[in-house]
């Protein structure tokens, strides 16, 4: 395993040290943790680049730990109250979508060629940029009056794009098969 993988997977492996700082009102530190497995995202990322050390396990991996993550913070953070639960049920299934549209392609032997698309990427910058701020609030003991309640329908609105978007995207793929 390479180094980029090698720090893909220790952002995985934060991801239950996040949940239970969380879970035990820890804010400061979680809040520090969570912003340590964002820079290992870019690092990673840098060091594959830069190094010529993209593998295709990299490029299954890396994904699958921006998911788990983000979808184990806002789960916490709906169960602590923190954010709505009808936002976390929406990422939730966004996800879930698209790990399902994936999952029914290969059962389905349809080769797939979905890539993260612009609206996708917006949605996940604002889906961390909503978790670091609620977790940097609490950490901060900060009253942001109407920041978070306005990131919570900037998260929910790119969600429902980037769903609407990968759905456009399968269709157009699954037409092209002849399926």
């Amino acid at each position: 395993m390479n180094i980029p993988n090698s720090i893909t997977l220790a952002r995985i492996l934060l991801v239950p040290v996040i949940i239970w700082l969380i879970l035990k009102e820890e804010r400061m530190a979680a809040f520090v943790v969570f912003v340590l497995s964002g820079f290992s995202d870019a690092l990673d990322g840098l060091i594959a680049k830069q190094f010529d050390a993209v593998t295709r396990l990299g490029k299954y991996l890396d994904p699958l730990a921006d998911k788990i993550l983000l979808v184990s913070i806002y789960v916490t953070l709906g169960f602590k109250e923190d954010i709505p639960i009808w936002l976390v049920l929406l990422v939730v299934s966004r996800d879930l979508l698209i790990v399902g549209g994936i999952l029914f392609s290969y059962l389905m032997d349809v080769i797939v060629k979905i890539r993260p698309s612009r609206i996708s990427k917006v949605n996940t910058f604002v889906q961390i940029l909503l978790a670091s701020v609620v977790l940097g609030a609490g950490a901060f003991d900060l009253e942001l009056g109407y920041v978070i309640p306005t990131i919570v329908y900037i998260v929910a609105a790119t969600t429902v794009m980037s769903g609407f978007d990968y759905l456009r995207m399968w269709m157009r793929e699954y037409n092209q098969e002849g399926t």
